[in-house]
């Protein structure tokens, strides 16, 4: 099956869903991160509802209202995937619907985590899936945090449907994804932001990225750099962003993001339990890291 080579354009960030103080959700600040990230760090696209996005603690209503606010900001100019998936399918298939009623442009569908389903029941969960809307769908192969990997005969198999247009890769396994991209024409984002430039040169075309929030404009310099040619040029980028590509995962990525984005005066808020805000401490680190990318916060 051929797709899109680039069907949600370089640069794609997992947006944080922004909170007020109280905890609840703040559209109107959803709204103004999505144009920063559009506007100000060169993203072709926004991931919304992704695991970044605190999905396992909002709800389906306002995983809703994000996905209409945010295509109303920058849905013109940007295009708007939707983070659907669940360990339930048939929840999943209820997300991807309310998706594409909202106005999503994609769908992002994680391997179930928690129940390990075999192969067969993958194979079975991104099919049922992809049918039931029109929109195009990467899937997420995260085994690190699903506890299974999507193994490369299923990605084979899932290539097929005409509305699987692509994986957002976490696996940290280049040679599986070699061969996935040398047998399929499915469009790989990176899902590591720090593996991104190792996964171009085998045939990725992307960044689904989370210090992005900081590093969006850097890190589509580096791939469209490497789009041209200048692969020493891509591979500088890549080594002055480092800092900050691993330094947002000293804690889980939400976190720190949002310390960011409240650091810089941008909605971001606080997180939900059973997540923390960052202390002092960990603040104090990721200004370090900022500055060290050239990106002081």
């Amino acid at each position: 099956m051929t797709h899109d080579h680039r069907p949600f354009g370089r640069l794609l960030t997992a947006m944080v869903s922004p909170f007020r103080a109280d905890g609840s959700l703040d559209v109107e600040g959803a709204a103004r991160l999505a144009t920063y990230l559009v506007d100000e760090q060169a993203n072709d696209a926004l991931v919304i509802n992704g695991t970044t996005g605190e999905s396992p603690t909002t709800s389906d209503e306002e995983k809703e209202q994000l996905i209409r606010v945010v295509v109303e900001a920058v849905g013109d100019r940007a295009k708007v995937v939707a983070g659907v998936g669940t360990n339930d399918t048939s929840h999943t298939i209820e997300l991807a619907t309310a998706a594409e009623k909202a106005g999503a442009h994609g769908l992002l569908v994680v391997t179930p985590y928690y129940n390990k389903p075999p192969q067969a029941g993958l194979v079975r969960h991104f099919t049922a899936v992809a049918d039931v809307t029109g929109l195009p769908m990467l899937v997420y192969d995260i085994p690190h945090r699903a506890g299974v990997p999507i193994s490369t005969e299923t990605l084979v198999r899932l290539a097929e449907h005409p509305r699987i247009v692509g994986v957002k890769d976490a696996k940290g396994d280049l040679v599986a994804t070699s061969w996935v991209t040398s047998r399929t024409g499915l469009a790989f984002y990176s899902g590591d932001d720090a593996m991104t430039l190792p996964l171009l040169a085998v045939g990725a075309v992307g960044l689904v990225g989370t210090s992005t929030h900081v590093s969006g404009a850097g890190a589509q310099d580096m791939i469209q750099a490497y789009d041209r040619g200048d692969t020493a040029g891509a591979l500088a980028v890549h080594r002055r962003l480092l800092p900050i590509f691993t330094g947002i995962f000293r804690s889980p990525g939400t976190i720190l993001v949002k310390a960011a984005m409240n650091a810089k005066g941008l909605p971001g808020g606080p997180v939900r339990s059973p997540l923390v805000d960052a202390t002092e401490e960990e603040l104090a680190q990721l200004r370090e890291d900022c500055e060290a990318a050239g990106l002081p916060l």
